[in-house]
């Protein structure tokens, strides 16, 4: 029985002060009674292999004592659910941003690339600082949650809630009426600045500059009119029936395609004709207009990027309508059917 004792007397050395000798105790009885229970069933006393390899099932001394000791989180099961979703959103909302942007300046931006170097630098730079980046936005957000972990442990304020706090039920198709009322003024603030600034094909007409478009300009001038008196009339809609039904839905996919569509042809039509300052040769006012007509044709990717992503949006709406009907009633559901 020396190696009982022996095991004893290690496991003894990895336990909490204040409960050594009970834990030892419990311990050592139950031992003993393996080995009885052993001998009993083969008639005999255990040897030292035997008894050797109970004492191997328990496990390392280190391992049994760490089962008594109080189990410690940097985060707990409490936090860890949200902190997951906080890490995914720093990494998806700031991390993957900062990443696309410095791609961005390297592919596009001369300047960005002379000052790192040649492309494979300016790349190697950015993977060199997205680690710091990185290192330094999670570690934060793991900091914080940490010190929310050794609060809570003390303080169980998480613990200490009213369920008849809780939000209300939300209605996914619902269309909050203070969103109609935003997007009824600012369309109709837009129909006036619109009419009122932009109907000429004269841009701006001062002393100390003009500025022309293009003849294609009328196109672009009625066809965003158009586009703002549609999504006018479906704010309106929206304000007096407040639920997205699949046929506004897809109407409003329509009018956004359509919107970034014009925007986009915009970019690409060299619609600036031209510039007039005193004082400014014909030949650097026409450097600046072909310019201004270049770096408006540069921004056509990012255009058709927003445009992906508000078509997305508006198409998850229409399958988010169609498989989740509203649940007001069917006199309510019939009158939103429009």
């Amino acid at each position: 029985m020396e190696l009982i004792e022996r095991y004893l007397q290690a496991v003894k050395f990895w336990l909490p002060k204040e409960r050594k000798q009970d834990i030892i105790d419990e311990l050592s009885e139950d031992i003993h009674s393996q080995v009885e229970e052993r001998e009993t069933e083969l008639g005999r006393q255990l040897n030292e292999a035997e008894i050797e390899s109970i004492l191997k099932e328990r496990g390392r001394p280190m391992l049994v004592a760490n089962r008594y000791q109080p189990q410690q989180h940097l985060i707990g099961p409490l936090l860890f659910p949200t902190y997951r979703f906080v890490m995914k959103l720093v990494a998806l909302g700031y991390l993957l941003p900062w990443v696309l942007i410095r791609i961005g300046l390297v592919l596009l931006s001369s300047g960005y690339r002379a000052e790192h170097g040649s492309w494979f630098d300016s790349l190697l730079s950015v993977w060199a600082l997205l680690w710091t980046v990185a290192f330094t936005s999670l570690g934060t957000v793991t900091l914080v949650f940490a010190l929310l972990e050794r609060a809570q442990a003390k303080s169980r304020f998480l613990e200490n809630w009213n369920p008849r706090k809780l939000p209300p039920v939300r209605n996914p198709n619902q269309i909050p009426r203070s969103a109609s009322v935003i997007e009824l003024v600012a369309n109709f603030g837009f129909l006036i600045w619109w009419g009122l600034q932009m109907s000429s094909r004269t841009f701006l007409d001062r002393p100390e500059i003009r500025i022309s478009l293009t003849p294609v300009w009328t196109y672009f001038f009625w066809g965003f009119s158009l586009l703002a008196v549609l999504n006018l009339a479906v704010s309106g809609v929206n304000l007096m029936r407040p639920y997205w039904t699949g046929m506004r839905a897809t109407f409003r996919l329509a009018t956004d395609c359509t919107g970034v569509a014009l925007f986009c042809w915009l970019l690409k039509a060299n619609v600036l004709e031209g510039i007039v300052v005193p004082n400014v040769s014909p030949a650097r006012l026409l450097e600046i207009t072909h310019a201004i007509n270049l770096w408006m044709a540069r921004s056509f990717p990012f255009v058709v990027v927003l445009g992906v992503v508000i078509a997305a949006t508006d198409i998850y709406r229409i399958v988010r309508v169609r498989s989740k009907p509203s649940r007001l009633g069917p006199a309510v559901t019939a009158a939103a059917v429009v």
